[in-house]
């Protein structure tokens, strides 16, 4: 959330300030120098944006490894990147902690349904930036997956498993995930199960690793105090020494929703989790940033959000509520998601469904529009203040292979949006007559029901 509700009489105040931020995003944004994109000898991708202003590099290596391609073994893609950081070669996790630790470099990695990552944070000092390149180069290409590493990382993760049966969010996310994608693989929960992570072998691990660990599946994301010779040298060291392996095939598309369907799973809790949605768009669709603007007059912007405003200003019955598209390789999901008092549950959910249904039916306002235009365009600066944000939407334009001139493009294209072009996009996009609702919590009875076309009741 960036801007809260204000009276009148101080409109004239957030013009100004709303005048300010706009001229500083625009100025970041021609500021921001122009993402240069290569390959190093092996073939891997790399896109790089000189940061000089302090003497740090952040580098996020990104795989077609996520849960997409976990096959009849869910969970194996996440175990297999948790295990990168347990050892390699004849190093073992101390040794390799106490590598980066030494050099002051910080080391990330995890993995979601289409991707995953390895991330290094380092000064740029070769005295400290070798050390800690030579440390991720390994671990990316000779994992060892020792055997009582393997057996903690497992146990690690079926805690987990027993923490997310446990809780009304996670169950709901789950199931949500199930009934919209079905038989595709993105309804594959990431974390697996308790029977296909006990199931997973080492040898599995190991294969998957050498299939999906590769150039070919590979993109590299620098940002940071380099030239760009030693931008090269330095992609060259993380990712050079990968086999070149074969490319992936992308998921296949989604199917549709047929029909809306309502599933209420009974919880022992307070407050009923709800999730309300649909199939949206993948991340390069044209569609996607009339979406988004549309959103943020919905759901996407706090407080002030017209979801907020029906479930929570006017009749009390959530602390929030908040829409989103979460774009992946293929279309991701489009969610409505609030809490609400067991008793409440009904109401909640047929304010929420109509307040879809009148926006889709309406669109939002020229002023509401407008306002949500200056808040996303607005807040442009902050969401690339640091080379971590910068490096984070550097790895996004690398995975998606979106334009080299996406973020000197955004604000133009953000301001080139009609209210017209919203309100089509969201009525092409969006139809509240094919939902997939989830309810956890109470003690209402189990069902899973199919609702007539038409149909936005629970």
């Amino acid at each position: 959330m960036r801007i809260i509700p204000i009276m009148s009489h101080c409109k004239p105040l957030l013009t100004g300030i709303l005048g300010v931020l706009l001229l500083l995003a625009s100025s970041l944004a021609a500021a921001v120098p122009p993402i240069q994109n290569w390959r190093t000898a092996n073939g891997v991708p790399v896109y790089f944006i000189p940061a000089p202003e302090l003497p740090m590099m952040d580098a996020q290596m990104l795989f077609n490894a996520g849960s997409v391609r976990d096959g009849a073994r869910p969970g194996l893609a996440k175990l297999t990147n948790a295990l990168l950081e347990e050892g390699a070669g004849d190093w073992s996790a101390d040794v390799i902690a106490d590598r980066l630790d030494r050099v002051g470099a910080r080391l990330s990695a995890g993995s979601r349904r289409d991707s995953a990552w390895v991330s290094l944070r380092s000064l740029t000092d070769p005295r400290y930036l070798q050390p800690a390149v030579e440390t991720v180069a390994r671990l990316l290409r000779e994992p060892s997956f020792a055997p009582d590493a393997v057996e903690r990382v497992r146990k690690q993760m079926l805690t987990g498993l027993q923490e997310r049966a446990q809780s009304p969010g996670a169950i709901a996310q789950d199931a949500f995930f199930t009934a919209l994608y079905g038989t595709h693989p993105y309804a594959i929960p990431p974390e697996g199960t308790v029977a296909s992570l006990n199931a997973i072998t080492r040898a599995d691990i190991q294969d998957f690793h050498r299939r999906h660990y590769t150039a070919a599946n590979a993109v590299v994301a620098l940002v940071g105090d380099l030239e760009r010779s030693a931008a090269e040298q330095l992609a060259n060291a993380l990712v050079g020494g990968l086999p070149k392996g074969e490319a992936v095939p992308p998921p296949p598309p989604p199917s549709p929703v047929p029909a809306s369907q309502t599933i209420r799973i009974p919880h022992p809790s307070s407050q009923s989790h709800i999730l309300i949605g649909q199939i949206g768009v993948n991340r390069a669709d044209p569609d996607y940033y009339a979406l988004y603007l549309g959103n943020h007059v919905l759901g996407g912007n706090g407080l002030v959000s017209q979801l907020s405003q029906e479930i929570r200003e006017k009749r009390g019955l959530a602390y929030g509520a908040y829409s989103a598209f979460s774009p992946m390789r293929q279309a991701g999901p489009f969610l409505i998601n609030l809490q609400t008092r067991n008793d409440q549950v009904d109401t909640a959910l047929q304010v929420a469904q109509t307040t879809l249904r009148e926006f889709t039916a309406n669109g939002p306002d020229a002023q509401a529009l407008e306002e949500a235009r200056q808040n996303i365009t607005g807040g442009f600066a902050l969401d690339l203040a640091g080379n971590g944000k910068l490096a984070n939407y550097l790895g996004v334009i690398a995975f998606h292979q979106l334009p080299l001139d996406y973020l000197q493009n955004y604000l133009g294209i953000m301001n080139g949006i009609t209210l017209e072009q919203a309100r089509t996009a969201w009525q092409r996009r969006v139809q509240p007559d094919k939902l997939i609702t989830i309810i956890v919590g109470g003690d209402q009875p189990a069902q899973s029901k199919p609702e007539p076309a038409g149909s936005t009741g629970s």
